[in-house]
């Protein structure tokens, strides 16, 4: 008889909630421990840098467990039955996921293994604080961050998981990982140890200014966490131990409570993972994706707007782009191109390595008017003025788009202006801004009332 740990967003095996409850298990019941992974029927569809990424991540995993990890891939329902069967397995471990897809995808799993006898434990989560945990007095959800964030930072404070790997016997693990794309741009480094040398990092690279540089694309200014938070590399749990109370630090909590805030309204409105938050959005007239070569040069970075275009180029070239970028180019999508929120969502869930479920769609509707925010839709991004802010110099614009690198200082943001802006290929605007602006605050007008 065997117990089973069933890994998905927690690639990790130090602070895991659920793989230290499966080890507390298997030792008091005196059974060998298995460790396991199932590949997505839709990985082959991710871009060549994501499925890297992520095989990275699982090889670096398997690693670190003392006999490696079991590697399937199909739905995880039937690839766990066959494996309980195969192994003789009376219980199963997870992290309990929250997300739409991840809570469909537990219900089958233990329907599956309930069916021939074998439990689904299902234990923790991905947060700092279980989405659902946070309410307002009548114990209803809240829709507002602020009051979130106020009540969220009451329950934070739990100390990290530590776990003795080398209390149980492990089942060697056996499979093999998915081949790696030599068609990705970037190998991305990814594993648990890397992830916590990451967090080292910035808290003596950037932390204590936080605050001042995280909106700015041309500067290290960030984290760099995001992938290592989206595979589950490191827990937010760890990162909150080690907070203070600097200006820094304290944006960095509150950074960490947006992402727990999301996850929180996906989880109690699991329809908004690929459906409005707000239903009237639904009615607005949007632009045809379908065959619309202006979808074509937002999704390579050919719009005519250079921070628009390196952004979208960092995200092909590296499999990420920071936060600031994805506002800006997500409402140039929605309010310049008119086209729907979850186009360009679907396209980061392909490309981006550090693609969260609950911050990716929510994010696309906060920037598209139909989220959360009180009276979003106003609030219409001038890419040529957000450049010029947060990316002051043009550094971030000339690292990406080699066409403008010929032009000096903050003038690559306005390179029609310039005699040889647009000498070496780099395309004119492919919409005027303040004509689609207008055009935008228009369709909004028509569904109101």
């Amino acid at each position: 008889m065997t117990v089973l740990f069933w890994f998905r967003r927690d690639l990790r095996v130090q602070d895991n909630e659920a793989l230290t409850a499966a080890v507390s298990f298997a030792q008091t019941q005196q059974k060998p421990l298995a460790a396991s992974y199932v590949f997505s029927e839709d990985f082959d569809s991710l871009s060549p840098i994501r499925r890297n990424s992520l095989i990275a991540s699982i090889q670096s995993l398997s690693g670190s467990l003392p006999r490696g990890l079991v590697v399937c891939a199909g739905k995880p329902a039937l690839e766990l039955l066959q494996l309980s069967q195969k192994l003789g397995v009376t219980s199963v471990f997870a992290t309990r996921s929250f997300d739409t897809k991840g809570m469909l995808e537990q219900a089958a799993v233990a329907e599956a293994l309930y069916a021939v006898g074998v439990s689904l434990h299902l234990v923790g989560s991905n947060y700092a604080v279980e989405p659902g945990t946070v309410r307002k007095e009548d114990g209803s959800p809240l829709r507002v961050y602020t009051p979130f964030y106020k009540r969220w930072v009451q329950f934070i404070g739990q100390q990290p998981f530590q776990v003795d790997l080398q209390a149980v016997e492990w089942i060697a693990g056996f499979g093999e990982l998915p081949t790696r794309s030599p068609d990705s741009p970037i190998q991305i480094k990814a594993s648990e140890a890397f992830a916590l040398e990451t967090w080292r990092k910035f808290q003596k690279r950037a932390l204590m200014d936080y605050s001042e540089n995280r909106n700015r694309t041309d500067l290290s200014g960030t984290s760099h966490l995001s992938h290592a938070l989206a595979h589950g590399e490191i827990h937010p749990r760890t990162l909150l131990a080690e907070l203070g109370d600097s200006p820094g630090e304290e944006v960095f909590r509150k950074e960490i409570a947006w992402r727990e805030f999301y996850a929180d309204v996906l989880f109690h409105n699991p329809h908004t993972y690929d459906g409005y938050y707000e239903p009237r959005f639904e009615k607005m007239r949007y632009e045809s994706a379908e065959g619309n070569p202006k979808l074509e040069a937002w999704k390579t970075g050919h719009t005519g707007y250079p921070i628009v275009d390196a952004a979208m180029r960092q995200l092909l070239t590296t499999g990420w782009m920071h936060n600031r970028s994805r506002m800006i180019v997500a409402s140039f999508l929605v309010k310049d191109l008119h086209i729907e929120w979850q186009v360009g969502a679907r396209w980061f869930e392909m490309w981006l390595t550090d693609f969260d479920p609950a911050s990716n769609s929510h994010g696309w509707q906060w920037t598209a008017g139909c989220g959360t925010d009180a009276s979003p839709y106003y609030r219409v991004f001038n890419p040529t003025l957000q450049g010029l802010k947060f990316d002051p110099n043009g550094d971030y614009v000339r690292k990406y788009i080699p066409e403008l690198r010929h032009i000096a200082g903050a003038d690559v943001h306005e390179p029609w202006k310039l005699i040889d802006g647009l000498v070496h290929g780099y395309p004119a605007p492919i919409v005027d801004h303040f004509e689609e602006r207008d055009e935008a605050l228009a369709r909004l007008e028509e569904i109101k009332g």
